[in-house]
C-alpha cells in the first residue's frame, strides 16, 4: 500500500474567514504546533502578487515574503508548501526552490484553464518545487475532460493531482468515480489528493473513504484545524488525524491540534463563523455557486422554499460560474406572476378617493414615536396603511405586502386579525389559503434600474400614484443606517448595510420622492434620512 499523508491548509484556506490576517504570532504558533503534531505537509499561505506584503497575513506577493514570516522556524519532518490560484502570481516572483522557504507549490485552476495551468506547473517544477495540480470544482468535470486532464498531468508529472470539492458537492459515489479514473490512468509516481468542503457535512466521511482505497501510489487528504475555512469549512484535521492514528498506525499528536484550537483559532470563530448551515446546504443541494444563494438571501424578499425553487432553475455551466445578471433575471421571472389587477385598482381608487393617507414603514421610529403617530392619526383621520408589518398603534386599515419572507413571518398574525384590516399584496406573494383582498401586478411596480428593484416603500408610492392619492403622511420610513445600527422595528426583519450602501440607498429614495412631488405632497411625521 502506498504512503498516506496528511496536509494542513489552515493558514491558507482558513484565511478566507479573516482575510488571512491571523497576526504574526498566530502564524508562527500555528505553524510550530502543526510541526509538533507531525503533520506531513503544511500549507502556509497564498502567493498572490496582487496583494502587498503584510507580516500579519498569510497571503503575500512572492516567495521572499515566506522567509520574512516563517524564516528561522524549524520544519523538522514537514514538507512546506504554498498555493497559487493560477494567473495571480507571475513566475518572476517565485525564486528557485533551493532559495525558498517552500518545498512545494499547489496550483488551483478551473477546468477550462487546465492546459495553461499544467504548463505553468511544469515551469514551477523546473524551479525545483514539488508541484500539486489542484482541480477546482472537480465535480464539474465530465469524464472526457478528466481524461484530458490526466493526459496533461502525465506529461508534466506533478507530485500529486488533487480533487478539490470546492462547493462541497461530493458524496462517496462520485468520490469513488473520480478517484477510480485518476488511479487507473495517472502514472503511478503521481500522488492523488482530496480537499473537502463541508456543505453536506461529508468532508470527514469522504476523507475516510479516500484513505480506505488500498493502492500502491501516495495519497494525501487535506484538513484544517477545527474545520476553519471558506463557506461551510473543511474537514477538521484533528478528526482525520485521529482516524489515521487509529486505523493506519500514524503518530499525529492530537493534543497539538487541540491547543491550536484553544489558543489560535477560536478567536476567529465568533465574528465570522464557518461550518455546516442551511445556506451552504442550499448551494450544495442545487449543485450551484454559493454566491447565488447569498444573492437571493440578500434580497430579503423570499422564503427559503422560494429560494430553493429559483436555484432549481439554474442550468448548465452557469450553475457553478456565478453570473449576477443571470440570477437577477431568474429572480425577476420568478417574482413576475402576472395577474389582471384592473378591478382591484379600480376598487382601491374608489376607496382612497380624496383621502389623505398615512403610510407607516417598519423603521425603528414606528415604535419609538408610536404615540405621536397615533395622535396624528386620531386628529387627521387619514387612511392608514402599513408596509410589510403590523404596527402596535395606530390601528391600520390596510397592510401592504410585497415581500414573501415578511408574509411568512406575519401569516399567523394575519390569520388571527384578518377582519380588522384589508391586505393589498403584490402578485409575487402567494397566500397560504384563499386570496388576498387586493392583488396588484409586481412587475408594474418595480424599478429594474435600481440596485434593489423591489423596494417596498417605492412600490407602495407607485400604488398611491396609480390611485390618485395627493396627500401622504410618512412615518417609520427612517432611511438606512450603516454599520450595526438597527434599521427595523423588529429584530427578525434586520439586516445591515455598509455606510456606503446606506448612503446610496437613501439617495435613491430621496431622488424618487423629489420626482414624485409633482403628483403628491409628502409630509414626514417622523424624522427620516430621506428628508433632504
Amino acid at each position: 500500500m502506498g504512503e498516506l499523508k496528511l496536509l494542513d491548509c489552515t493558514l491558507r484556506d482558513g484565511g478566507y474567514v479573516n482575510d488571512w490576517e491571523f497576526g504574526h504570532n498566530n502564524l508562527v504558533s500555528i505553524f510550530e504546533r502543526l510541526v509538533d503534531a507531525n503533520v506531513d505537509v503544511i500549507e502556509v499561505g497564498f502567493l498572490d502578487d496582487r496583494r502587498p506584503f503584510d507580516i500579519n497575513r498569510s497571503i503575500m506577493p512572492d516567495t521572499d515574503c515566506m522567509e520574512k514570516i516563517y524564516g528561522g522556524l524549524d520544519r523538522k519532518q514537514a514538507m512546506v508548501v504554498g498555493m497559487i490560484d493560477y494567473g495571480t502570481c507571475k513566475l518572476e516572483n517565485i525564486k528557485p526552490c533551493a532559495e525558498s522557504f517552500l518545498d512545494g507549490i499547489r496550483v488551483i485552476f478551473k477546468k477550462h484553464l487546465r492546459e495553461e495551468a499544467l504548463a505553468y506547473c511544469a515551469e514551477l517544477k523546473k524551479l525545483g518545487y514539488k508541484v500539486f495540480a489542484q482541480l477546482v470544482s472537480v465535480t464539474s468535470y465530465e469524464d472526457d475532460e478528466m481524461m484530458d486532464l490526466i493526459r496533461l498531468a502525465n506529461e508534466v508529472k506533478p507530485y500529486a493531482v488533487s480533487m478539490v470539492d470546492t462547493y462541497g458537492l461530493m458524496h462517496q459515489n462520485n468520490l469513488k468515480h473520480y478517484f477510480s479514473l485518476l488511479n487507473e490512468h495517472l502514472l503511478p509516481e503521481i500522488g492523488i489528493g482530496y480537499h473537502a468542503h463541508n456543505n453536506f457535512q461529508m468532508g470527514y466521511a469522504n476523507c475516510i473513504e479516500m484513505l480506505s482505497h488500498k493502492v500502491d501510489r501516495m495519497m494525501l487528504v487535506d484538513g484544517t484545524i477545527y474545520g476553519m475555512g471558506k463557506s461551510a469549512g473543511n474537514a477538521p484535521i484533528e478528526l482525520v488525524a485521529m482516524h489515521m492514528n487509529d486505523v493506519y498506525g500514524k503518530n499525529y499528536q492530537i493534543s497539538q491540534f487541540l491547543e491550536a484550537i484553544d489558543s489560535n483559532i477560536t478567536s476567529f470563530y465568533t465574528p465570522a463563523t464557518w461550518g455546516y448551515n442551511m445556506f451552504f446546504y442550499l448551494a450544495a443541494s442545487n449543485d450551484c455557486h454559493p454566491n447565488y444563494v447569498s444573492f437571493l438571501m440578500d434580497k430579503r424578499t423570499l422564503s427559503v422554499s422560494s429560494i430553493n425553487e429559483i436555484l432549481g432553475k439554474l442550468q448548465g455551466e452557469k450553475k457553478l460560474l456565478y453570473d449576477k445578471n443571470y440570477i437577477e433575471q431568474l429572480y425577476k421571472e420568478y417574482q413576475d406572476v402576472v395577474v389582471d389587477d384592473e378591478k382591484d385598482i379600480a376598487a382601491l381608487r374608489e376607496a382612497f378617493a380624496d383621502r389623505e393617507v398615512l403610510m407607516i414603514g417598519p423603521g425603528t421610529s414606528a415604535n419609538t414615536k408610536c404615540d405621536a403617530i397615533a395622535e396624528v392619526s386620531d386628529r387627521r383621520k387619514p387612511i392608514v396603511i402599513s408596509v410589510n408589518f403590523i404596527p402596535e398603534k395606530p390601528s391600520t386599515d390596510y397592510i401592504f405586502l410585497s415581500n414573501s419572507k415578511r408574509y411568512v413571518q406575519l401569516a399567523t398574525a394575519l390569520s388571527l386579525k384578518e377582519h380588522s384590516y384589508k391586505v393589498i399584496a403584490t402578485s409575487n406573494v402567494t397566500k397560504t389559503n384563499g386570496k388576498f383582498d387586493y392583488t396588484l401586478n409586481y412587475s408594474s411596480l418595480i424599478d429594474e434600474k435600481a440596485e434593489i428593484i423591489d423596494d417596498s416603500f417605492i412600490m407602495l408610492l407607485k400604488v398611491m400614484k396609480k390611485l390618485g392619492v395627493k396627500k401622504i403622511l410618512l412615518a417609520g420610513f427612517d432611511g438606512y443606517a450603516g454599520g450595526t445600527k438597527p434599521n427595523y422595528v423588529q429584530a427578525d426583519m434586520e439586516y445591515h448595510f455598509t455606510d456606503e450602501q446606506a448612503l446610496k440607498l437613501n439617495q435613491y429614495v430621496s431622488d424618487i420622492l423629489k420626482d414624485m412631488k409633482e403628483d403628491m405632497d409628502f409630509e414626514f411625521v417622523t424624522d427620516s434620512l430621506y428628508e433632504a
